[in-house]
């Protein structure tokens, strides 16, 4: 199979969570464990650093990812979803996975695949762990797919576990509490292992100090760091972010790196990872910006970003998946002098455009119906002014379409 034929067998035959939604779930390790046995344990082959968390998780990742660069270490980084192709999920110092290593890892397993019926995501768990083992990375910054416990890349055991923001998301599957969303979070923290948690909760904090204490788990609160660092990832709420990312990397174990490696790490996440997406400003007049927000402590922040923002009048292109829970992420968004542009990104979760408008206009927000994202962007780019502001966002996917 050609590249894009692999990369659409993995999409199509067998279930992603990011496109089909809960029933491709997979709560079992059994498959990663098998696989990763056939392979000869990659992961065992390197250092890691895995990070898990509602929000946040992404940038931080590439946040450490880009200091231990600049420290002049091989770093392998493993995220999810990605915006435009499959391989921005995998790679090495910033640099995609080749695409001939993914038609031929597909090509010399997918007789197992097939046997074990296993899914997008241990497929693509075994690939990084296998790429990064081969191409010989010291470090390994691994994001967590979704919860942590029974996520497929829970087989490791890092040097350090990061642990960011806990929001309601995923509710149907990790649980309706804070409490029992941030106990399938600590499921990433290991014997011995030290576990960095990005910000102080009520609610979660007790659930972490529980089970690092039971693991023998140093705890460290990135959010008690005094120092003040910059990053090129734009939007204050990436300062809790950072904080995670600074106490992470100091929390490796024989790993020295100097404050004015840190600041320019950080100062060139961007740069060094390619990470699209956070707060990107896509054109200034009119002035874009995008955002792969989409669950509510996310959009709280992004909006409370917004309010900081200088223009004449702002514009919102806005579509969402199924899953989303409306009545708690509309209430978030403005409703006086702002226009609407309502959409859905083309995947199978999304959320038909009109129930979403239907839905909107409760809370007072109001706007026209467009059948692509694109199309809703170029409409809204139209109707704005040179000093005016267009937002794009309300999920991943949304913002997968524009950039």
């Amino acid at each position: 199979m050609t590249y894009q034929e692999t990369v659409d067998w993995m999409f199509m035959q067998l279930p992603m969570y990011q496109r089909e939604g809960k029933t491709a779930f997979r709560p079992k390790l059994a498959n990663t464990l098998a696989l990763d046995a056939r392979l000869g344990q990659p992961h065992a082959r390197y250092k890691s650093i895995h990070v898990a968390g509602t929000n946040g998780k992404g940038s931080t990742s590439h946040m450490i990812a880009s200091v231990l660069q600049e420290a002049g270490y091989k770093v392998g980084l493993y995220t999810s979803p990605h915006l435009k192709d499959f391989r921005e999920r995998i790679k090495v110092n910033g640099q995609m996975i080749p695409e001939a290593e993914v038609v031929d890892f597909v090509a010399a397993h997918m007789a197992f695949f097939q046997e074990h019926r296993c899914s997008f995501f241990e497929m693509t768990v075994g690939l990084a762990f296998d790429y990064f083992a081969r191409a010989g990375v010291d470090f390994a910054v691994i994001e967590v797919g979704l919860g942590g416990r029974l996520d497929s890349t829970n087989i490791i055991t890092p040097e350090v576990s990061v642990i960011t923001n806990i929001g309601y998301d995923h509710m149907d599957l990790l649980g309706d509490t804070l409490e029992k969303i941030a106990a399938e979070k600590a499921g990433i923290i290991k014997p011995g292992v030290p576990v960095v948690i990005s910000e102080y909760q009520e609610e979660t904090w007790p659930v972490f100090q529980e089970k690092a204490r039971a693991e023998n788990a140093e705890l460290v609160l990135a959010g008690e760091l005094d120092d003040t660092y910059l990053s090129d990832l734009k939007g204050k709420y990436q300062n809790k972010n950072l904080r995670a990312a600074v106490a992470a990397v100091r929390a490796l174990q024989g790993v020295q790196v100097s404050d004015d490696i840190l600041k320019v790490g950080l100062l060139k996440t961007v740069e060094n990872t390619g990470l699209l997406g956070r707060w990107q400003v896509l054109q200034t007049a009119p002035k874009v910006i995008c955002d792969t927000a989409h669950n509510m402590e996310g959009l709280s922040l992004v909006m409370e970003q917004l309010k900081e923002e200088d223009y004449d009048h702002l514009h919102i292109v806005l579509g969402v998946v199924k899953d989303k829970a409306l009545d708690l992420i509309l209430p978030l968004f403005p409703s006086e002098g702002v226009q609407y542009y309502f959409t859905a990104p083309d995947i199978p979760r999304k959320l038909d455009a009109k129930v979403l408008q239907a839905k909107a206009a409760e809370f007072g927000l109001n706007g026209a119906v467009y059948a692509s994202v694109t199309e809703a962007l170029e409409k809204a780019c139209k109707q704005a002014t040179t000093n005016d502001l267009v937002f794009v966002g309300g999920s991943t996917f949304t913002v997968a379409e524009i950039v």
